[in-house]
């Protein structure tokens, strides 16, 4: 036996709080005593469990006690302790959530506040103590007509009727829902109700002639069943009436029977003796059977015309969907064997499945298993109430930068719960966070450190990259101007302006021209080729050359157009390999260099450079290898260079040459390797910027 479980006498429960609770009142008036009476009644009718119970009696004294948690295990054990711990931190949370103002009010956020309170919920029971206690603050509206049932009907229609919806605990919804309507809509409600009324006898005897007629037809098969009229509830009758725009008397379902039989073959045989001997309103039938709804309720539906010509509705299903069509999910947790079973036993799978059924953004098409289904979100607030659904793990970065990007960027500190946080420390669902910004600032390098923890989320930290990439951008883009400035001043064409001489390189736009420029793409003698033309062009033969390794020729792995046997050449400015697009530079001396068709160098070249251009392709040899400068950006740390190099060594690619520096922290490392293509080029970026400290990598 579980030695923190006690033996629990309501009794006795009830005599230990009824001192506490003398003389308190709740926020709505009604005395602590009297709602924690209704509650256990409403509670008995759903499920057998003292635990439960207990709970319910209990719900407002952890605020009332120096050490509750002490004390309620002392008492009651362990498992009542953490029912009304985990009662007390969802009554706190929808509370919060009902006194804000603008959109963090429940009725402009139902389902983020009900995944939130899911998420509280560790035992699913402390969802059934939530909604009854909804339920008894209605039935006390209802008979005491203090102030304020608008705003919690309201309230109940947005987040608690739905919720029992979902459970598929109808008993329950029906009621919120109806006396929610009283409140949010009187004279509606009073209409309908009226109208019932003045109908009562008749619907009545036109039930009671169609139950007989349906239990003589059902016996003289030897079918047994229980037959019986079913009643119809205002609000389902009001939302069919707006959704279909009919008139109470249009309506088909007002008068229902409901069979139910022992099996499912017994539930097709009823349907079809019925539909068989009545006349048969067609458009009227439903199979929840082979189509469950998504909360998983059952039965058969259809509409026959009664015996004194009113429409009458027949529901049909076995004694299992009845149970769950009443009880819903507390359905299933029965008594096994005559031996008491708790629901906070092995109950963990039970309620992710349900969290899973319960979330809004689909229906679930077939069941999925326990084992699939994990709950991957937190739901944590803001401090105006707002709900925010995060990935499991998130920390207080995360939750600036799913409010707005620049808050992220400027996010310094943050406050959970009114207590000052490191920015590494992972949300719990429920808490309320607030974050402490500079009026102008940075993301860190630190953050997208896995190690450190500082991001759980992938868009975080995309934010944080796209950052860091538009920084490195803009500083390109001023060393590029100044470089330009000072080309432009040493060949004295300062007066050039730089629109004209990007139109005149190629480039679309002058910061595009100044990128390529920063990133060493453009060099002083391609300014001057366009701007200072000369008849010879001997200076590109220093620019459009390239170094060779000893024991390594070029020859072969580039195709002449119709020459045999040229010498050819990479060029280094540009570093092409397959499959760029290429055209070759007739060089004095030294053959043919090879540029990629884009290189601003080729762009650049006035019109007699243009005429040593020729065509070029490349050949098919699988044993020829390119030299590339790849640029590697990232964290100081020891280890990272030999992390990269393993990357090439697995990828069986030669370094040719190294150079790092270090700037602003960040190590810049540039790799010249030898590589087969573009393909192979791809594959190896991909595998560094998986290398742990590593923020970027791309192709020079």
């Amino acid at each position: 036996m579980d030695e923190d479980k006690k033996v629990i006498n309501l009794a006795d429960v009830r005599r230990i709080i009824e001192p506490l609770y003398e003389g308190q009142v709740l926020y709505t008036g009604e005395p602590v005593l009297a709602h924690a009476e209704g509650v256990v009644d409403i509670l008995r009718g759903i499920r057998d469990d003292d635990d439960l119970l207990a709970a319910a009696y209990l719900f407002c004294v952890w605020n009332q006690l120096k050490n509750p948690k002490e004390w309620l295990t002392g008492h009651f054990g362990k498992q009542v302790c953490e029912l009304v711990e985990n009662l007390k931190v969802v009554i706190d949370v929808s509370e919060k959530a009902r006194k804000r103002e603008g959109d963090a009010k429940i009725s402009e956020q139902p389902d983020a506040v009900r995944r939130l309170l899911l998420a509280l919920c560790q035992d699913l029971r402390v969802v059934l103590l939530r909604l009854a206690s909804r339920l008894q603050t209605l039935r006390y509206f209802a008979a005491s007509k203090a102030p304020g049932a608008k705003e919690y009907g309201a309230e109940t229609l947005a987040l608690y009727a739905p919720l029992a919806n979902r459970l598929g605990i109808w008993q329950m919804k029906w009621e919120l829902e109806d006396l929610s309507l009283r409140f949010t809509e009187p004279e509606v409600f009073h209409s309908i109700a009226n109208a019932l009324e003045e109908t009562r006898e008749e619907r009545v005897a036109s039930i009671q002639d169609a139950v007989r007629g349906i239990q003589n037809l059902l016996a003289s098969h030897g079918i047994q069943a229980s037959v019986s009229g079913r009643p119809k509830h205002i609000y389902s009758i009001w939302k069919k009436m707006v959704k279909k725009n009919l008139k109470f008397e249009q309506l088909f379902d007002v008068r229902a029977v409901r069979i139910i039989v022992d099996t499912v073959e017994k539930c097709y045989e009823t349907l079809s003796l019925i539909q068989g001997t009545s006349e048969v309103l067609s458009k009227e039938f439903d199979d929840y059977i082979a189509k469950p709804k998504p909360n998983g309720y059952q039965s058969l539906h259809t509409v026959i015309l009664g015996s004194r010509g009113k429409p009458l509705e027949i529901q049909i299903r076995t004694r299992a969907m009845h149970e769950f069509a009443e009880l819903g999910v507390a359905a299933h947790w029965r008594y096994k064997e005559g031996s008491k079973r708790k629901a906070g036993e092995h109950e963990e799978d039970r309620v992710a499945w349900l969290r899973q059924m319960l979330a809004w953004k689909s229906d679930i098409q077939h069941s999925p298993t326990p084992e699939s289904v994990k709950d991957q979100n937190i739901y944590v607030l803001t401090p105006q109430g707002k709900v925010l659904d995060l990935v499991a793990g998130s920390t207080p970065i995360d939750f600036a930068y799913h409010l707005h990007t620049e808050l992220g960027h400027r996010c310094r500190g943050a406050k959970v719960d009114g207590v000052m946080v490191p920015l590494n420390t992972p949300l719990q669902s429920g808490q309320t966070v607030e974050i402490i910004t500079a009026k102008t600032g940075a993301p860190s390098r630190d953050w997208l450190n896995p190690d450190l923890g500082f991001t759980a989320s992938p868009r975080s930290r995309t934010k944080v990259r796209q950052w860091f990439n538009a920084q490195e951008m803009q500083q390109a883009l001023a060393s590029g101007r100044e470089k330009i400035d000072k080309d432009l001043a040493r060949i004295g064409k300062t007066a050039v302006k730089l629109e004209d001489l990007a139109k005149r390189l190629g480039f679309t736009s002058v910061d595009d021209l100044c990128l390529a420029a920063g990133k060493d793409e453009l060099g002083q003698r391609a300014i001057e080729n366009v701007l200072m033309p000369r008849a010879e062009t001997p200076e590109h033969e220093d620019v459009l050359t390239t170094v060779k390794k000893p024991g390594h020729s070029e020859k072969g792995k580039v195709l002449v157009a119709g020459v045999d046997s040229l010498l050819t050449q990479l060029a280094r400015c540009c570093h092409p390999v397959p499959p760029d697009e290429i055209v070759g530079f007739v060089t004095r001396g030294r053959g043919v260099t090879v540029h990629r068709a884009d290189c601003p160098n080729i762009r650049s070249l006035d019109e007699s450079g243009r005429d040593r251009l020729i065509e070029v392709s490349w050949t098919h040899d699988q044993t020829a290898v390119f030299p590339v400068e790849i640029l590697v950006i990232s964290q100081d740390r020891v280890g990272l260079l030999k992390d990269i190099t393993e990357v090439f060594s697995r990828e069986k690619e030669s370094i040719v040459a190294m150079q790092s520096a270090k700037v602003k922290g960040d190590v810049h490392t540039t790799f010249t390797i030898e590589i087969r293509g573009k393909d192979d080029l791809a594959r190896t970026l991909s595998a560094i910027r998986e290398v742990r400290g590593v923020y970027s990598a791309r192709r020079k």
